[in-house]
């Protein structure tokens, strides 16, 4: 941890910033794994919506 005083003895606590990293692009098989992610939430916000309408 990094600690300044200044002129009236009051400290100062600064984190340590860490080691910045590019993203990668995403494999194929992640893209299919996102696909299918994507279409079952979409199903499952559907159905409630549907449920939802059916019931009020």
């Amino acid at each position: 941890m990094y600690t300044t005083v200044d002129e009236d003895g009051i400290l100062n606590n600064y984190a340590t910033e860490p080691k910045m990293y590019y993203a990668e692009y995403p494999a194929i098989w992640e893209q299919r794994k996102y696909l299918i992610q994507g279409t079952f939430a979409t199903l499952i916000v559907a159905t409630l919506i549907l449920v939802g309408f059916s019931v009020s």
